[in-house]
């Protein structure tokens, strides 16, 4: 903090074991199969699913050591933007910097709504399982969520002291609810033959090629990554931060994707009538899966209730997450109402306002979803284009100081001769992945089924844009020193 002119605001209650818990139940990888797993099942099948978690695995894996090489040498809740500032050329400084401190920001504040929407729509999905009488209305599953996300800011403020155990006992439920969830699908479905699991790709969703489909697919496999910057946002709460935010990151990749990994391919077994699954009329195919397994509602609403907490307990860190980002940015001047949100309570120390307004953009969030559950997937899938650009400005940043010989001033964490082949793999998979979560999900494409997320992402930048040349590059110069 003092290399980086920073003031002290935070107390630092996390340890390795407790940032991990962290970061592996935010992720929520595992559950995420589940709830993402549609676009990829009509795009390649199964096949799409299981090789394209492969695929995202390894990219996302570089991007995490990438980017903990950045927490490492700059261990401050900024994260990226910060770290832009610190790489970029001395021209384009503060351009690149604030314009990757507010694309973060638009991702976070979409990751905190994405994972509010799927525990509100999960409990209204069990609610059309068990009541044939029950009628859907959207404005049902929006209010559901704005009581979910009740749960989430008490947890913030109220319990925020507390969080670090919390994390610790909810890494615990991640694990034991993998295990309740994966023995009984396992042990009581009948199975597909493994040539439908690992190579009869099948193309459902109308494009003109194999290997089209296998990208937009690909949203399938990304979302359940989302959120491994979560620990170097949180770096200001964490004790021997440059070596614990690192290492809380890989692992969070590791940890996550082979519990991730394994819940695909158990899924990719046990989902023998996929295209039913798919028109379940709960709205989720896994559910269909869990009735089809277990043959009782009772059971299926256990295993999904399972889910719905641990999805719940993975918005309290995408919360705390979205509120330190807020923070930070909002420390530096970097969005309107800096000084109201970079005030810290001296006693609850935490950033309540930043806090109370993350909470209050989820729920204007939430509101779309009673007017259109395509346009708030639309918002909602800003997530991976908000955070996966967010991620390549300062690695394609590093992989430009690495190629040109470049100075630079590296933390105790750092991969060596193997950075600069990391960085180039984290750069093509995040490309790749951006480009394509543009895509609608299937053809032809209707107003219907259009993927709303690039006029969305489009219109959020624009009015950032406005607002950096109307105001914020008066005010904004990059991190500032506060001493």
């Amino acid at each position: 903090m003092i290399q980086q002119g920073k003031t002290q605001r935070f107390q630092r209650n996390f340890g390795l074991v407790s940032l991990l818990g962290f970061g592996t139940t935010m992720m929520a990888t595992w559950e995420a199969v589940f709830t993402s797993n549609a676009t990829a099942a009509l795009n390649g099948g199964f096949p799409s699913l299981v090789w394209g978690f492969l695929f995202s695995w390894i990219g996302n894996l570089a991007t995490a050591a990438s980017l903990a090489e950045m927490a490492s040498m700059a261990p401050t809740s900024g994260g990226q933007y910060h770290w832009v500032a610190m790489l970029a050329p001395e021209k384009h400084r503060v351009f690149l910097s604030w314009i990757t401190g507010w694309i973060a920001t638009i991702g976070w504040s979409a990751n905190t709504a994405a994972g509010i929407f799927f525990s509100g729509s999960m409990i209204q999905g069990l609610l059309v399982l068990n009541d044939s009488t029950y009628a859907y209305h959207r404005w049902h599953g929006t209010l559901i969520m704005w009581a979910a996300l009740g749960i989430v800011i008490l947890v913030n403020t109220i319990a925020a002291r507390f969080l670090p155990k919390i994390e610790g006992m909810i890494l615990i439920l991640h694990t034991l609810g993998f295990f309740a969830i994966l023995i009984p699908m396992v042990y009581l479905s009948d199975h597909n033959s493994a040539s439908t699991v690992f190579t009869d790709f099948e193309n459902s969703a109308g494009w003109n090629s194999n290997g089209l489909a296998f990208f937009v697919g690909l949203i399938s496999n990304t979302l359940p990554f989302i959120g491994y910057d979560g620990p170097a946002h949180m770096a200001e709460e964490v004790k021997n931060a440059a070596i614990n935010v690192p290492y809380a990151m890989i692992f969070t990749v590791i940890v996550n994707g082979t519990l991730g990994f394994a819940i695909t391919i158990a899924f990719a077994f046990c989902a023998t009538d996929i295209q039913s699954a798919l028109e379940s009329p709960t709205g989720y195919d896994f559910m269909y899966v869990f009735q089809q397994a277990t043959q009782s509602n009772a059971g299926t609403s256990v295993m999904t209730a399972i889910m719905i907490v641990l999805m719940i307990c993975a918005s309290i860190g995408f919360l705390a997450t979205a509120s330190r980002q807020t923070f930070a940015f909002a420390r530096d001047r970097g969005i309107p109402g800096s000084r109201w949100l970079s005030t810290v309570g001296t006693t609850t120390k935490i950033p309540f306002w930043s806090v109370v307004f993350c909470t209050f953009i989820t729920m204007l969030i939430c509101l779309i979803n009673i007017f259109s559950t395509v346009a708030f997937n639309a918002i909602v899938s800003l997530t991976i284009a908000g955070l996966f650009i967010s991620y390549l400005i300062p690695v394609s940043l590093m992989a430009f100081k690495r190629a040109t010989g470049e100075p630079i001033k590296w933390g105790p964490w750092k991969m060596g001769s193997l950075g600069l082949p990391v960085n180039i793999v984290s750069m093509i998979y995040l490309i790749i992945t951006i480009v394509f979560s543009f895509f609608a999900p299937e053809t032809p494409v209707t107003l219907a089924s259009m993927n709303w997320s690039c006029l969305v992402f489009g219109g959020f930048v624009i009015i950032g844009l406005v607002y950096w040349f109307v105001t914020g590059k008066t005010v904004y110069t990059g991190p500032i020193r506060e001493r």
